[in-house]
């Protein structure tokens, strides 16, 4: 069969779908913390005193760390098991959420958000690894999936509803205060619902994942600074040589190890590079479309905080209907390959509608028919994805995989973020230097910020159809 899953287990596990449940949690408030932050960000740049450009670093330190520290993450789920770094995980979360909620300066929180991240890189594949050893029927498993992907998807919508009513009703610092007692209901719950899974010997390669995580921070910072430095400068220049320097030394470093933090050998697994690159573009197209999305909606259309999030939840619950419902039952009828094409045309397809979204647009017209063919289309791609980038791995490659392709998607998101912000601002700064006005200036670098994430789509389709295999 096309989806099939390698699975440590010959058996059902009884308690498989609390635990799923469970994990579902876990998933949709890892990446909830990717976007709760975004309508919040005035209220902490008046409280704690952040520049504007200081303030993207409370998104990026979360992010980066999180897809740096997400290879550690899955070879220790390998090696020390999988429940046991789930929960660890979730003690560094749930203490590093307490330091953000009660953050007292631009300091405090970012190092908050970067300890989030940590914690987060140790929840995500140890998470997807316990998925994927609870159910041994390909039904299940693709029904499992479905609920796992939702939880993804709307956890990354919810961020910015959340947030929004969170900031209007309460204070900024219950956006990150909420976690805590997510965090202390998880963990209480994870002994009695989650089995601990096999251990391994091994060695932990810290150096190598040092060496990926501050290449990928300093590509990131290049790319954000590039704004105010110039794409031409020394200063850009240099720290992509230094970024892409250090990202030859990790490649060194894996292929001298004798245990290494990623095999290169790994990426022989059928699918498995392709299906990595398509998840990085996937986010790298998904995370610009709802963070513009939300910038329009409040900066163009003048909507508050909280209304703003509610023009984004049919997007939201429509992903949850579909991946839960309809993906799963897609999949195994048509294979991964064909959805995972369709998905990402279709989401080309609502980003070049949200590229032509007019100054004086309205939510029925301009707004809600691009949204929920945006959420057909990630609902299509997102679970074939992830399978996809997985069917190939052994049981005892899982925790690596999982890391793999969770890594893929933050750093997509992070790169794709930052390069298509760029793109946005000079299209912005362009049209305020012939004389535009500030309005349709900034509405013109939202169009071009939609219209550059759905060629990437296209360019995701083209490699999905080209590279991705079907496995029998």
């Amino acid at each position: 069969m096309e989806n099939t899953i390698s699975t440590a287990q010959s058996t059902p596990y009884s308690k498989r779908w609390a635990a799923l449940f469970l994990l579902c949690t876990a998933q949709f408030l890892v990446i909830m913390d990717t976007s709760i932050i975004g309508v919040a960000l005035p209220a902490i740049k008046t409280d704690l005193g952040y520049s504007q450009t200081g303030l993207q670093w409370i998104f990026n330190a979360y992010v980066i760390l999180f897809g740096g520290f997400l290879l550690l993450g899955g070879r220790l789920s390998d090696l020390f098991g999988a429940r046991k770094i789930f929960m660890w995980g979730f003690v560094i979360l749930t203490l590093a959420s307490l330091l953000a909620g009660v953050a007292w300066s631009e300091a405090s929180l970012n190092i908050g958000r970067a300890l989030q991240g940590i914690g987060s890189a140790f929840i995500a594949p140890a998470a997807l690894t316990l998925v994927l050893s609870k159910f041994t029927d390909p039904n299940e498993l693709n029904k499992a999936l479905g609920f796992w992907g939702a939880s993804a998807a709307a956890g990354g919508s919810a961020g910015v509803f959340l947030g929004g009513a969170i900031t209007e009703w309460l204070s900024w610092h219950w956006i990150f205060l909420i976690n805590i007692p997510v965090g202390i209901i998880v963990l209480l719950r994870s002994r009695s619902l989650l089995l601990t899974g096999e251990t391994r010997k091994g060695k932990v390669d810290m150096a190598g994942a040092i060496l990926a995580t501050a290449s990928l921070i300093l590509m990131v910072y290049a790319i954000v600074s590039s704004e105010t430095e110039g794409w031409g400068s020394v200063h850009t220049i240099g720290l992509l040589l230094l970024s892409f320097a250090l990202l030859i030394a990790f490649y060194i470093l894996q292929k001298q190890k004798s245990e290494p933090l990623m095999p290169i050998s790994i990426f022989k697994v059928p699918n498995l590079s392709a299906g990595n690159i398509v998840m990085a573009l996937l986010a790298a197209a998904w995370i610009p479309l709802w963070f513009f999305l939300n910038l329009y909606l409040q900066q163009t259309l003048h909507y508050s905080a909280f209304n703003s999030g509610l023009a984004l939840l049919p997007m939201t619950l429509a992903i949850m209907f579909l991946m839960v419902g309809v993906t799963g039952k897609l999949v195994a009828k048509f294979g991964f390959k064909s959805n995972m094409i369709v998905g990402l045309l279709i989401l080309a397809a609502s980003l070049i509608l949200f590229s032509a979204v007019p100054e004086d647009g309205t939510f029925v017209a301009n707004v809600l028919p691009a949204s929920l063919l945006g959420a057909v289309g990630m609902s299509l791609t997102y679970i074939p994805g992830t399978i996809a980038s997985m069917s190939g791995a052994k049981p005892e490659e899982t925790g690596l995989a999982s890391g793999l392709v969770n890594t893929s998607y933050q750093v997509g998101s992070a790169l794709g973020l930052a390069i298509i912000v760029a793109i946005s601002a000079a299209k912005t700064n362009t049209l305020k230097m012939v004389g535009d006005t500030e309005l349709t200036a900034l509405n013109a670098g939202f169009q071009t910020a939609f219209f550059s994430a759905g060629m990437i789509c296209i360019i995701a389709a083209i490699i999905a159809g080209v590279y991705i295999r079907t496995i029998k």
